[in-house]
């Protein structure tokens, strides 16, 4: 697993639950840092906050989605943005799920547990 997020206090949380969860997770503190992580250790998940400063996170989903060594990764978007047009956009790049702050731990744990469960 990886996870991004500008927050470290919401990273560490993340990463926690997930490897409470028996996950290997590596952390990423911006999309450039994501991007160069995702092609190094190729995770299967990547939980991706999408408001981050210089490069957002719908713009380092695109990219993932670019590459032909990122594209079959599950992508779960974390945002506090939840208007129908939010929930769209993250449609329309191609993320696997879309989860809302604040969110509950073990929702986000459930949405990834499942992501992976699809992983050939």
């Amino acid at each position: 697993m990886l996870v991004v997020d500008d927050d470290l206090v919401i990273r560490q949380l993340i990463g926690i639950n997930l490897e409470l969860e028996g996950f290997e997770v590596h952390l990423a503190a911006d999309g450039e840092e994501a991007l160069r992580q995702a092609v190094e250790v190729l995770p299967d998940v990547v939980v991706l906050d999408v408001m981050m400063p210089r490069l957002d996170g719908l713009e380092v989903a695109r990219r993932l989605r670019a590459d032909p060594r990122t594209s079959s990764m599950r992508l779960v978007l974390v945002s506090a943005r939840a208007q129908a047009a939010d929930l769209r956009r993250g449609e329309d790049i191609g993320a696997d799920a879309y989860v809302t702050k604040p969110f509950e731990p073990d929702d986000l744990v459930g949405v990834v547990r499942r992501l992976a469960a699809t992983i050939d």
